[in-house]
C-alpha cells in the first residue's frame, strides 16, 4: 500500500525541480537571518541560487506537458533522437537549421530541420521531450522567451521558433 497516492506522487515528481529550488531559498534565507556579518552574505547567495534554480525549474515545467502522444525521446551528446511507433529517427544539434512547431495529423509537433535536408517530427507530448527545452536553449541566438511562448500559445501554421543565422566569409 502506497502512502501517497499515484497521482499526488506523478505531480509532486513533476514539480520536484521547483520544490527543490524552494527549499533551497528557504534554507538560504534561514541562514540570512542567523545574524552576524559573513551569515546574511551566505544566506542571500544561496537564496539567489534558489531563485535562479526555481526559474530555470519553471521554464522547464511549462515547457513539457504530460506524455500523452506515442514515442520516446532522448537527447545524448548533441544527438536528439525520436523513437516513435511509425517513424523517427535523430538530428544532431550541430546540424540544425530551423526549429519550428506545427500541427500534423491533428497533434503538435516540433519540425526540426536539418542541414542535410532532413527533417524530423517529434510530437509536443512525446515521453521525454523535457529534454529539448535544455538542448534548443544551448542553440546560438535561441530566445528561451519565445520558445515557451511558442508551446503555449495557439497552433499557428507554423510557428517557426529558431533558425540558424548564416556566417558571414571574410575575404
Amino acid at each position: 500500500m502506497a502512502l501517497i497516492r499515484p497521482e499526488a506522487a506523478r505531480t509532486l515528481h513533476r514539480w520536484r525541480e521547483v520544490i527543490l529550488a524552494g527549499a533551497i531559498a528557504v534554507l538560504g534565507g534561514w541562514v540570512a537571518v542567523q545574524g552576524g556579518y559573513l551569515l546574511p552574505v551566505i544566506g542571500l547567495a544561496i537564496a539567489a541560487l534558489g531563485l535562479g534554480l526555481g526559474i530555470i525549474g519553471w521554464r522547464r515545467l511549462r515547457f513539457a506537458g504530460a506524455a500523452t502522444d506515442p514515442g520516446v525521446v532522448q537527447v545524448i551528446e548533441g544527438q536528439i533522437t525520436y523513437m516513435g511507433p511509425t517513424e523517427g529517427g535523430f538530428a544532431g544539434l550541430s546540424t540544425l537549421q530551423e526549429i519550428a512547431l506545427l500541427t500534423r495529423n491533428g497533434r503538435r509537433v516540433w519540425r526540426l530541420s536539418q542541414a542535410e535536408g532532413e527533417t524530423l517530427y517529434i510530437p509536443t507530448a512525446a515521453a521525454g521531450t523535457e529534454a529539448l527545452f535544455d538542448a534548443f536553449a544551448g542553440l546560438p541566438g535561441l530566445d528561451s522567451a519565445a520558445l515557451l511562448a511558442a508551446v503555449e500559445g495557439p497552433a499557428e501554421m507554423p510557428r517557426i521558433v529558431w533558425r540558424r543565422r548564416a556566417l558571414r566569409r571574410l575575404h
